[in-house]
């Protein structure tokens, strides 16, 4: 039976866990190939630009021995009104997993349903949970722990910090999300997750980030959302400065999935400060996304 990675609660805590400490391995066997992946072909279709995710799928299929075959959607018969189930199907027949950057997740539950190979969400509107993996196994880099971390993030309650959320949950990461009213993320994943862990939702980022291990932030407006300016104007007050990181602890990190709007949603002195794991953050999108191909591509049936 094959499996999809849409989402971070498509994992259970031991499959998360799983993936970070073989993350951790390949990170340790850096420069090192193995063919895990022999013989396999990998689709990646990006509809919304891509530096990080896109390389990094690439780079892990080649270092894992397969070949990756990048679809551009304007390419793809998907521009001139084939259908997304048409599409799942056919592609299934020469491919061995589908990587897909879109837009509504809508569209990737779909071509999953249709899918007979491996679909791995490489961001939609309301998930991105590769980032989060990585994510998560930058904090135990850093902190060496996981447990009694406080995680606070600042900024809208979007796909990343949905994403968040669900890793938090299931690592059991105190989170806390600081953001204007009516940008707050999903409900139904705040409710999940507070099963498992405490998610505690501010409208205050000063009182959010008080004591924090870890102080996180991504843009305001997500790709498509650009010229939202009334959206924007709300986050007045949320920008990662070094007033606002002086609420967290002294030793605290801070992180950004990047591209950052520097000036906007955080300051050239926290991003580049000592503290800030940005450039981490972004190498270990690198070791998860091996980490995620080898397990999904070699799960015994």
């Amino acid at each position: 039976m094959k499996r999809d990675f849409l989402r971070v609660f498509d994992l259970n805590k031991d499959e998360f866990f799983s993936l970070i400490n073989k993350a951790i391995y390949f990170k340790k066997s850096k420069g090192l190939f193995n063919n895990s992946l022999s013989g396999k072909s990998i689709g990646m279709i990006f509809e919304k630009p891509s530096t990080r995710t896109r390389v990094s799928f690439e780079v892990a299929t080649y270092q894992l021995g397969g070949y990756s075959v990048y679809l551009s959607p304007r390419e793809l018969q998907l521009s001139r009104g084939e259908t997304i189930k048409d599409t799942a199907q056919v592609l299934s027949r020469y491919l061995d997993a589908v990587v897909i950057r879109t837009f509504s997740h809508n569209i990737i539950e779909e071509f999953a349903k249709w899918s007979t190979v491996p679909v791995i969400n490489a961001l939609t509107d309301e998930h991105h949970p590769c980032q989060a993996l990585a994510d998560i196994m930058t904090i135990m880099e850093k902190k060496g722990r996981l447990q009694g971390i406080k995680l606070t993030f600042v900024g809208d309650g979007n796909n990343v910090a949905n994403s968040l959320i669900e890793a938090s949950a299931l690592v059991g990461i105190k989170i806390n999300i600081a953001t204007p009213e009516g940008c707050e993320p999903l409900k139904e994943i705040i409710e999940k997750a507070t099963d498992f862990t405490e998610v505690k939702v501010f409208h205050d980022p000063q009182e959010a980030v008080k004591d924090a291990d870890v102080v996180y932030t991504d843009v305001w407006l997500s790709m498509g959302e650009e010229e939202n300016i009334k959206k924007k104007e709300k986050f007045k007050g949320f920008q990662l400065n070094t007033e606002l990181v002086k609420k967290a602890k002294s030793d605290a990190i801070f992180m950004h999935c990047l591209p950052a709007h520097r000036g906007e949603e955080i300051t050239d002195e926290v991003l580049d400060s000592p503290q800030s794991v940005v450039l981490d953050q972004a190498e270990n999108r690198l070791y998860t996304e091996k980490a995620i191909l080898e397990f999904l591509l070699t799960l015994k049936n």
